[in-house]
């Protein structure tokens, strides 16, 4: 398959290999660079049982440290002195392995990641220390008023759901995790047709699939299916919780259960995300901290997932000021739903919107990582042309409809010193 990216009218071309990679290339000569994105489809904190959150994160932290041939201090020597990155990281719905590299390294680099990929061994010495320093993290994010507020959101609408924890998992879950946790997740995941490669830079289709093939050619697809999805059904309850923390300022967020990536509305909401809070300009920003003087910062966002996402809008305000805050925040998201945004508001944010988009496809490495990324969500490259035709198509009646659809049955989390 053959599409053009965008603007730049750079080919895309995508290629499933006999053993289930798909290979997507896109061929830029403009720089003596190469980018790859590896993803693991079927994989990240979604796939993640409960007991077990923290085990995407555990697994790219360590995978690098040390494979059957060579140790972290190896790893580490090739990549350094090529002057390549390279590194892992796991997300709510991926799992990723990326690489950057001048040209000419490439096919050295690429032999590397394949190896890391195949023949991880863990070492335990290096699980023990992620283990560590992953609790450090969560007990350090546990001391910002922002994350804690949003912990206690996430938990609020996501009951024994995976997008209710954290991808670092929670101290209890971490500690209990065991090298050989790690090495059945990269039994199960790690296979070939559970990934999707994507690749930019120097380097044309016909080489592209010959190193692909060199490095990943004779990976068999195992026996065994991939494991199956079961997810809890979510319902909106809405609550209130409070936290009481010593803070300088008072932490309120607003939370509701939208849509995934495959909805209709998923658009709308996108855009209606940018007009309130994206930016200097924003409705959020200029209403309560520009006229009001409410809040230290305010915006909204509405993150990509594969099953249902969070719409999620916040403020920090003086905390005399909590109460009003808060009414103003809500009456400027619910205001949505009661009038209809006039052609030039909507025009105003379908303009920065499309226009960051095309902003985020410059270098290689974004190219790379939003064709794999759409890829490994099931929408396949073709999305990266419909999303901005239809954001273009949005009309102020679908937000006003989208809004009343989703936007009035708000989760409420707040941490701050008046809640004693």
């Amino acid at each position: 398959m053959s599409l053009n990216l965008g603007a730049s009218n750079q080919a895309i071309e995508r290629i499933v290999l006999p053993n289930g990679i798909t290979l997507i290339i896109v061929e830029n000569q403009a720089a003596n660079l190469i980018a790859g994105r590896f993803f693991l489809k079927n994989a990240g904190l979604i796939w993640e049982n409960l007991p077990q959150a923290g085990l995407s994160h555990l697994v790219a932290a360590v995978i690098t440290k040390g494979t059957e041939k060579l140790s972290a201090i190896d790893i580490a020597e090739k990549v350094e002195s090529t002057g390549a990155s390279l590194g892992a990281d796991a997300s709510t719905d991926y799992f990723l392995l990326s690489l950057k590299t001048v040209a000419h390294d490439f096919p050295s680099m690429l032999q590397l990641i394949g190896e890391i990929m195949r023949s991880p061994t863990f070492p335990a010495t290096e699980v023990e220390l992620e283990k560590r320093l992953t609790i450090q993290s969560i007990r350090s994010q546990q001391e910002q008023p922002f994350n804690v507020a949003f912990n206690q959101l996430r938990a609020m609408m996501y009951p024994e759901h995976p997008y209710g924890v954290s991808i670092l998992g929670t101290e209890k879950t971490v500690a209990g995790l065991s090298r050989a946790d790690l090495q059945q997740y990269h039994q199960t995941y790690f296979r070939p047709d559970n990934l999707a490669i994507s690749i930019s830079g120097r380097i044309t289709k016909t080489e592209a699939i010959s190193l692909i093939e060199k490095v990943f050619g004779d990976w068999q697809i195992p026996p065994h299916p991939l494991p199956t999805r079961k997810l809890s059904t979510l319902s909106i309850n809405p609550s209130q919780q409070s936290i009481a923390q010593e803070t300088q300022q008072s932490i309120i967020i607003f939370g509701y259960l939208a849509s995934s990536v495959y909805s209709e509305d998923y658009p709308v909401l996108k855009l209606i995300s940018t007009y309130l809070g994206n930016g200097l300009s924003s409705r959020l920003f200029v209403e309560l901290r520009e006229k009001q003087g409410l809040a230290y910062d305010v915006s909204a966002f509405y993150p990509t997932r594969l099953d249902v996402a969070p719409f999620v809008s916040y403020i920090g305000t003086a905390p005399e000021n909590t109460e009003i805050a808060m009414v103003g925040l809500r009456t400027e998201i619910e205001r949505l739903a009661n009038v209809r945004l006039t052609e030039t508001e909507l025009q105003g944010a379908k303009n920065k919107l499309l226009g960051q988009y095309a902003l985020g496809k410059q270098t290689n490495n974004e190219i790379a990582q939003i064709l794999g990324w759409y890829e490994s969500l099931g929408l396949g490259i073709e999305f990266d042309r419909l999303f901005p035709d239809n954001i273009a198509q949005v009309t102020s009646e679908q937000v006003q409809k989208v809004a009343n659809s989703y936007l009035t049955k708000p989760y409420i989390s707040m941490v701050g010193p008046n809640f004693f």
